[in-house]
């Protein structure tokens, strides 16, 4: 994980985490480029390595076991993630385009997005199977296919269509998990049948006939009912239907056949095979585009065809690499030799396997043992990443060819600008990158963002008050449009939690210097996610400044509005003995990302908390004053028991704090526990003077995470006790996952205020 210290000239974006892909990120971690920004766009954290899935199924391998965390591999690599879904690409201007957040532009563009079974070829298949990909898809399916099995007492059949590698493997995993799970349920194990439809004369087609025959043998004897001959044209509930007229009936039918490519390929204008596959050279370059590459399962290589195998994939990372840095040098392209003849181990489900390379056969549990041995050195190259593993310095290689106007903003880039208002982001990059941007409109501002004016004009409306907060924090993701909108979500809180509604914004910016191009976009992209959470609460964007620095940081001063009466107006300071505390998000985001930070947080995790952060207080807080809240405050860096202190102390009153019931976010307990905490925290811990009981909670698992710096957290309220539970219940109604966590007390004899509840 290294910190760029070259501008940004090009951009290389990944599509997709297949296996071309991870090797690429592994290889530029270890040897970065300069000038160059990586970027990956995936749908999903967790992508799994094709080769241990059936022994996932089969109960032999974890979850974790048999996924690689793309989020945490791309912080090892310096690239910047974006969990999202491509929806196409726009060839003429160079982006992509996504589902949910603005469209990323390229220099070069590579597709590593894998294959899924054609299950729209075949009427009833998309209602009534189980795709085996995509793989969170099948994963969901699965697990709940576990859950069914559990409480059925009827006989169950359950069908595979597809007799290929992959439809024989998942078969024999499913009957060996299905077969110890029910002994476990006391069901008999005879109460399942499995078929096997092939529509081919025979399973395995694409292998020799000793390894056909032993897998015969195998299914035989498992009593599988292996279907040759046998293409399926309909699936109904609870039947389905082949090519020579037979209907068999199923309770459960997983696809394993007739891999096709995403949809919306069909609408890039890339060259496609009947399949929907990408045509690409043997340079792994499209036919159609030299700016666009692709690689695995997605691709069709037109030098000759390759069966859709993990093995193919893995060993395109290295040429992928190398051809998508030496196209940004503008040098030749070295091709892909695929071999002849590779080498596949094929499990039977009950850690045994069959090994086949063209001609050649071996069979037995060391068979098993010698794939469960390369499969996880295999693994441990992209789980197990050390900070310290990865390159600190950019590599020094060819400089990156720059056009004449290029090179003039390069040089301009590397000196950076003067101080002061010298170090401001040019006019024109500026006003490029807001051009697409719509603040709100509001009728009190009378001079805004759009105005030539240096400063913005915004009339209070009468029987109003002002509420002025400000907050400002380097980016803690490589995303700037997700960073965008949790900057202002955070600096928003402050005025929600006093009940006030958000008027107008200030934002004071800081960008990595790159060409004007790269700066523009990842201003556009950034405040293009907070406009948009701006425009959300009401609050209408007026101003601000943008300078260029190392890091990409971003603030903003709110102004709001509440009566002036202060009626309907919630402070810290108004706590009464007899409330219930209440908290409306989980805590922990200080010690996950200090641990993402560390590569030792699952990107599960992440995207866990990055969606908490999302969630605007705005509601909440009308919820709360309608069910009577005295007092109320956002958890920010000071942490739950630095916002506690600073409420008990001007309303007179003690607390207790039930540590139990904290909600604690996903992973953060297991990041505390490692000692992995937030460079804020030691600040924080000076508060256990607060504290009645430390000595007895110290050992206490939530206890660090009482300290734990929030950004863009709840709201921690106080509610009469016999409001308490509406306000819970109608908060929860709102999406909030609020919980009781202690009570107010009258304040007693000791100084400390707060009594943890252990």
């Amino acid at each position: 994980m290294q910190q760029a210290s070259s501008p940004v000239v090009r951009d290389i974006v990944l599509v997709g985490g297949g296996h071309s892909h991870v090797m690429v990120l592994r290889m530029f971690a270890m040897r970065p480029m300069p000038g160059v920004r990586l970027t990956v766009i995936c749908t999903d954290t967790d992508t799994p390595y094709s080769g241990m899935l059936p022994g996932y199924v089969a109960g032999h391998y974890s979850y974790d076991d048999v996924h690689i965390d793309i989020r945490k591999l791309a912080e090892f690599a310096g690239a910047r993630y974006f969990k999202d879904e491509v929806t196409g690409i726009e060839r003429n201007m160079q982006r992509v385009l996504c589902r949910n957040r603005p469209a990323v532009p390229y220099d070069v563009l590579s597709i590593n997005v894998g294959a899924t079974p054609a299950v729209h070829a075949v009427p009833g298949a998309p209602e009534y199977s189980i795709p085996v990909k995509p793989i969170r898809h099948f994963n969901e399916r699965w697990l709940a296919l576990l859950g069914r099995m559990q409480e059925r007492t009827q006989p169950t059949t359950i069908a595979v269509v597809g007799a290929g590698a992959g439809g024989v493997e998942l078969t024999l995993a499913i009957q060996h998990r299905l077969k110890h799970e029910m002994a476990k349920w006391g069901q008999p194990a005879n109460a399942v049948q499995f078929h096997l439809f092939s529509a081919d004369p025979v399973i395995l087609p694409t292998h020799n006939a000793r390894v056909r025959a032993a897998f015969m043998r195998t299914l035989q004897a498992r009593d599988v009912k292996v279907h040759t001959c046998a293409k399926v044209t309909r699936l109904d509930k609870d039947c389905l239907h082949t090519e020579n007229g037979d209907t068999f009936a199923t309770h459960e039918t997983f696809w394993v056949t007739q891999a096709t490519g995403p949809a919306w390929l069909k609408e890039t204008g890339l060259a496609l095979d009947e399949s929907n596959f990408i045509k690409v050279r043997e340079t792994l370059q499209t036919e159609t585009d030299p700016l666009i590459f692709a690689a695995g399962d997605c691709v069709a290589f037109t030098t000759r065809p390759l069966e859709k195998a993990g093995v193919f994939a893995v060993r395109m990372g290295k040429p992928l690499n190398h051809n998508l840095r030496r196209s940004l040098e503008q040098k030749p392209l070295i091709p892909y030799r695929p071999q002849q003849k590779w080498l596949a181990l094929i499990s039977t489900g009950d850690q045994h396997a069959i090994a086949s390379r063209g001609a050649l056969y071996a069979k037995g549990n060391w068979v098993w043992r010698w794939k469960d041995q390369i499969d996880r050195r295999f693994m441990r190259k992209f789980n197990e990443l050390d900070p310290a593993m990865s390159s600190q310095t950019e590599a020094a290689q060819t400089p990156i060819p720059l056009k004449q106007e290029e090179q003039t903003q390069a040089i301009s880039a590397i000196a950076m600008r003067c101080g002061g208002c010298g170090a401001k982001v040019g006019a024109g990059v500026l006003s490029s990158a807001l051009a697409n941007i719509e603040p709100l409109n509001r009728l009190e501002v009378l001079i805004g963002l759009h105005a030539p004016d240096d400063a913005a004009v915004v009339k209070v409306p009468p029987g109003k008050a002002m509420v002025h907060t400000v907050d400002f924090f380097r980016a803690f993701i490589n995303d700037p449009y997700l960073f965008g909108r949790i900057a202002a979500n955070h600096a928003l809180g402050d005025v929600f939690a006093m009940g006030g509604e958000a008027l107008s914004a200030t934002a004071v910016a800081t960008v990595p210097p790159g060409l004007e191009s790269k700066v523009e976009d990842t201003v556009f992209q950034m405040m293009k996610g907070a406009v948009e959470v701006l425009n959300e609460a009401g609050c209408a964007l007026v101003g601000g400044h943008t300078g260029e620095g190392q890091e990409l940081a971003l603030g903003f001063a709110v102004n709001g509005v509440v009566n002036e009466s202060l009626e309907g107006v919630l402070t810290k300071g108004a706590m009464r003995p007899g409330d219930v505390l209440v908290l409306t998000k989980p805590i922990g985001t200080g010690t996950l990302f200090a641990a993402h930070a560390q590569l030792k947080a699952k990107g599960r995790w992440i995207d866990n908390a990055l969606t908490y952060m999302q969630m605007s207080n705005r509601l909440a807080v009308p919820c709360l004053i309608e069910h009577g809240a005295t007092a109320c405050t956002d958890l920010t860096g000071f942490g739950l028991l630095g916002h506690l202190v600073e409420m008990t102390r001007p309303s007179g009153v003690d607390a207790e704090l039930n540590l139990d019931a904290l909600p604690i976010l996903e992973g953060a307990a297991e990041t505390a526990a490692l000692g992995i905490l937030s460079s804020l925290q030691p600040a924080n811990v000076r508060l256990r003077r607060a504290l009645q009981n430390q000595e007895a909670a110290v050992s206490h698992p939530n206890y660090p995470l009482i300290f734990d710096p929030q950004t863009a957290g709840g709201l921690l309220a106080s509610v009469p006790a016999e409001h308490a539970d509406a306000a819970i219940a109608a908060l929860q109604a709102l999406g909030y996952p609020a919980v009781k966590i202690g009570r107010i007390l009258a304040q007693g004899e000791a100084l400390a205020p707060i009594k943890l509840i252990l």
